[in-house]
């Protein structure tokens, strides 16, 4: 610590020379001039150190040692510094630095989101930039309670948000609220029906009376699990059967057939470039765009846009809100090019699995696949017929038989 004060106080190294030079040290002690670092070169001569402010009051008590004082050099910032004082670039970059560092303190560099699950982040800065908390907003101006209430009005699925300038960092902490469970009136009278055609292969009833058998075919819209619910009287008795209706719930699993198809041209117009291009570019400062083209237009009919973007960012790796873009048109023109019969084939074919999955859901796989395809009039048609096994049971709002 003493060290790292004397540094920036700046210090001063003395040479002093006489017959008793032991007796100016015995006057700076009596004076209380702080000194150190005292190295004895000969006998009538040694050097010490003493700080800038203390050198002036050295020559009289030398005189009364009967001694020489010589100034050896300078040490210290105050010295750094005096080796710039003719450099005038230099010091009004070092100040435009300074200014410009203590007055980037005040503006916001980073929006940090932390805490999303189901709620994206980009949501989430969407918000928070309407009510302007964004790269480039001034710090001090944001009040962060009043930010975090009127973002958690339009994100009705955040039960808390905590909004944190720390200096040129705006933290921002959310929790999602817990979804309420879905209500489910007991006492309606509900089916559960067939949501496409095929035969039974697993039947799980919860609540409401089976109507079909595992093994059994059934149609699009049949009743799999009634909400009618039939108590038959015991054997022998002359009592009338009772009936009375549930929310028929359950789980039934079918073996379907499921039957896609997609139509693709053989011919395709494709791009043909012509070699003429055209560099644009742009600086992101702080979410202000700059941009150094004005008002130079492209002349070419088709052009292609590229975007790239270099981000700035610091050793740490974290990216700073200045960018540079460099966008480049390409002109083209559009010829026309026949398409690989096979290759369409196999990207239809992707594309149509992709389609019966996602009909499927979660629960539901595919257990075999036939793929037929047809050209036609400059058209390539693909079907695709698949066996799947799925669970097909919906809910429908019970209806009483017809009188």
């Amino acid at each position: 610590m003493r060290k790292l004060v004397n540094f920036l106080r700046g210090w001063t190294q003395l040479t002093v020379t006489g017959v008793f030079p032991e007796r100016m040290l015995n006057l700076c002690g009596q004076r209380r001039v702080p000194f150190w670092g005292v190295e004895w070169v000969d006998e009538d001569t040694f050097r010490f150190r003493v700080p800038n402010r203390w050198v002036s009051a050295l020559p009289p008590l030398a005189e009364r040692a009967r001694c020489t004082v010589c100034q050896d050099r300078q040490a210290g910032l105050p010295a750094f510094l005096a080796r710039f004082r003719r450099r005038y670039a230099f010091l009004v970059g070092l100040g435009i630095s300074m200014l410009l560092v203590c007055v980037l303190s005040n503006f916001i560099l980073w929006v940090d989101v932390s805490g999303c699950e189901t709620v994206s982040q980009a949501r989430v800065l969407t918000e928070l930039r309407r009510l302007g908390v964004y790269p480039g907003a001034f710090g001090p101006s944001i009040n962060g309670n009043a930010v975090g209430q009127q973002a958690l009005i339009e994100l009705q699925e955040l039960s808390w948000m905590s909004v944190n300038i720390r200096g040129s960092r705006a933290e921002v902490i959310v929790r999602e609220a817990t979804p309420p469970p879905e209500m489910v009136d007991e006492d309606s009278w509900v089916d559960v029906v067939a949501e496409t055609d095929g035969v039974i292969r697993r039947l799980e009833t919860l609540t409401g009376q089976a109507r079909v058998q595992v093994g059994e075919a059934v149609l699009e819209g049949e009743t799999l699990i009634s909400g009618q619910v039939v108590l038959q009287p015991p054997a022998g008795s002359e009592m009338e059967p009772e009936s009375y209706t549930v929310h028929a719930a359950g789980r039934v699993w079918a073996d379907t057939r499921r039957t896609v198809s997609a139509v693709i041209p053989l011919t395709a117009q494709v791009k043909e470039y012509t070699g003429e291009e055209k560099r644009l570019f742009s600086l992101n400062l702080l979410g202000r765009r700059i941009n150094f083209y004005q008002n130079s237009g492209i002349s070419w009919p088709q052009y292609d846009k590229i975007n790239e973007t270099r981000v700035l960012t610091l050793p740490g790796g974290r990216a700073l809100p200045i960018s540079l873009t460099t966008q480049v048109c390409r002109a083209y023109d559009t010829v026309q090019a026949q398409v690989d019969p096979e290759a369409a084939r196999e990207l239809l074919e992707e594309q149509l699995l992709a389609r019966v999955t996602e009909l499927l859901g979660e629960d539901g796989e595919v257990l075999d696949t036939t793929v037929t395809a047809r050209e036609e009039n400059g058209l390539l048609t693909v079907t695709l017929t698949a066996a799947c096994r799925e669970e097909i049971g919906t809910e429908r709002p019970g209806q009483p038989p017809a009188e």
